[in-house]
């Protein structure tokens, strides 16, 4: 077992004897700022398929923000074995209360790689001040919220600042606790251009099924599902369904499944070095200008000029 993991893990009141025995770890970082703030970040290798469940933080009244499968690590396995495959997750980042326990499935062979930060309620506020009223539902201790944000480019970048630029030579912590606070500020700039909308309790089966419905959208990307089969997956009308799940994603189910496409699309031009009609093809489109208009809208720039940038 990785004694710096289990270090950190002590100071901060986890227990993770047991899921270490499952994993291959690449490299891991922690600095804890207490009594307000923790970060860990690193990269391994899944032994054998399990689920995590997450646990309590010794940071009072903690928000816990995840960056999950956001940057990538072709390190070798620390056994040297078999070449890792990608990760059973897409990339996500997830916001919630420790008051919630989180279910993270890991895979057998796959790489996964996290940046975590749990900070207070109280300290949070301190930095929001007056923006602190928009985000009401991360504060009230009575609602029991789950919310998922795209990656912006802001928030890709800095993440990996914070884990592939070399250490600072001094100031080590300092430099840490600074680019936590950027990625926490580039993650609530983009939270701040969501809807305003009232947050309610979700409930555990509720999350379970806003998940299962966006898990079946991302395994279809070149053919969007009905949104009948959704509701049959979800368990719930369609009025619910597409509350929850705005409230959740911070945006409505069609345009989470077009932003899903485009964002799959880029990566086709950018890492396959596909035509932008392959691309376009591969993701269900077959009138060019139609794709063109739908990638610029949610990618900021026409699939042309975004592939030339990666010549």
């Amino acid at each position: 077992m990785d004694p710096r993991i289990l270090r950190y893990a002590g100071r901060v009141g986890l227990s993770l004897e047991k899921e270490l025995q499952y994993l291959d770890v690449n490299f891991f970082n922690a600095f804890t700022f207490f009594p307000d703030m923790a970060m860990h970040f690193g990269s391994f290798i899944v032994k054998k398929n399990f689920v995590r469940q997450t646990g309590a933080s010794a940071i009072d009244n903690s928000i816990g923000f995840l960056f999950y499968n956001i940057f990538e690590d072709n390190a070798p396995s620390a056994a040297g074995k078999q070449k890792a495959r990608p990760p059973a997750d897409p990339p996500f980042v997830r916001i919630f209360p420790f008051s919630i326990s989180q279910k993270i499935r890991f895979v057998r062979n796959a790489r996964v790689t996290h940046v975590s930060i749990s900070i207070s309620a109280d300290y949070l506020k301190s930095f929001l001040k007056e923006e602190t009223e928009y985000f009401r539902f991360l504060f009230d201790s009575t609602n029991n919220f789950l919310v998922e944000e795209l990656m912006t480019d802001d928030i890709l970048r800095t993440v990996n600042d914070i884990v592939k630029k070399e250490e600072p030579g001094a100031l080590k912590s300092y430099y840490y606790k600074m680019k936590a606070m950027e990625l926490l500020f580039y993650l609530f700039e983009s939270l701040r251009k969501r809807e305003k909308a009232a947050h309610q309790p979700l409930s555990e089966r509720e999350i379970k099924a806003v998940y299962q419905v966006r898990d079946k959208m991302v395994s279809s990307l070149s053919e969007p599902t009905s949104i009948d089969e959704l509701k049959r997956i979800a368990g719930m009308n369609e009025l619910k369904l597409r509350r929850i799940f705005t409230q959740v994603f911070g945006m409505g189910i069609y345009d989470y499944y077009q932003h899903l496409r485009m964002k799959e699309a880029a990566r086709l031009l950018r890492e396959e070095k596909l035509s932008v009609s392959e691309a376009g093809y591969r993701m269900g489109f077959e009138n060019l200008g139609h794709f063109t208009r739908v990638f610029e809208k949610h990618i900021g720039k026409k699939p042309k000029k975004y592939s030339n940038d990666f010549k």
